[in-house]
């Protein structure tokens, strides 16, 4: 399949009522086809499976997937980050595709192949700086993903990031919120010095001045001290 088929394939599963559905949960309805991230993964699959078995894969599907986000259909950018070569992605890349973030759920998927290179913890950092709400949430993303994924990082590889949490902990913004809960949940979800750290740290938070830092600090004590009794063992925090 090539671009140009994609396109049009995409556009014959268009849904407008699942379109309204996904506006309903925050997502861009703008450039929306409607079209469920499972049946956007199965397709990805395929592409990738035709790619494989052609002379053209390792040059082709990188410049494909450059081709699918510049369409700036949102399902096409997601499909996008499911096809690209990790290998082939540049910092330049990912600092252009974050700017054009404007959907928590692209941003959330598109980190899935962030989150994979080289330049994943460098991004973090310089993304928990800028303004834009999807980019900064980006970082958080990326944090959280990684947390999980990343089996054979060294606890001190999460821990230096807890300042930036608790930095961007007062951000009011619903989907900065959001991100950096997640992060932190996940992060003491790795095992018990980490869940041990980051209860720390949430209790830190639950005393900043800020409707968010609260809420941050709550919701992730909830978890984490749940975490701690049913999977590490010991006496529940209060």
């Amino acid at each position: 399949m090539d671009y140009q088929e994609i396109i049009k394939y995409l556009k014959r599963q268009a849904n407008a009522k699942n379109v309204e559905g996904m506006a309903r949960f925050g997502i861009n309805p703008k450039n929306t086809l409607g079209i469920s991230i499972p049946f956007l993964r199965g397709l990805a699959k395929k592409i990738r499976s035709r790619y494989a078995s052609s002379n053209e894969a390792s040059r082709d599907l990188h410049t494909l997937a450059i081709k699918l986000w510049n369409s700036r259909i949102h399902e096409a950018r997601i499909l996008a980050s499911y096809i690209d070569e990790v290998e082939k992605v540049t910092e330049k890349q990912m600092d252009e595709w974050a700017a054009d973030f404007d959907s928590w759920d692209t941003c959330d998927q598109v980190c899935g192949l962030f989150e994979e290179t080289p330049y994943a913890y460098k991004k973090i950092i310089e993304w928990s700086k800028r303004k834009e709400e999807f980019v900064k949430r980006a970082a958080f993303a990326l944090l959280a993903g990684m947390s999980v994924h990343n089996k054979k990082a060294p606890d001190s590889t999460f821990i230096k990031f807890f300042p930036i949490i608790k930095r961007e902990s007062i951000d009011e913004r619903n989907f900065v919120r959001k991100a950096v809960n997640w992060a932190l949940r996940n992060i003491g979800k790795r095992n018990r010095n980490l869940n041990k750290a980051a209860i720390k740290l949430a209790r830190e938070i639950n005393k900043t001045n800020s409707k968010s830092a609260h809420w941050i600090a709550k919701d992730a004590l909830r978890e984490l001290n749940y975490v701690r009794i049913k999977l590490l063992g010991g006496k529940k925090d209060v």
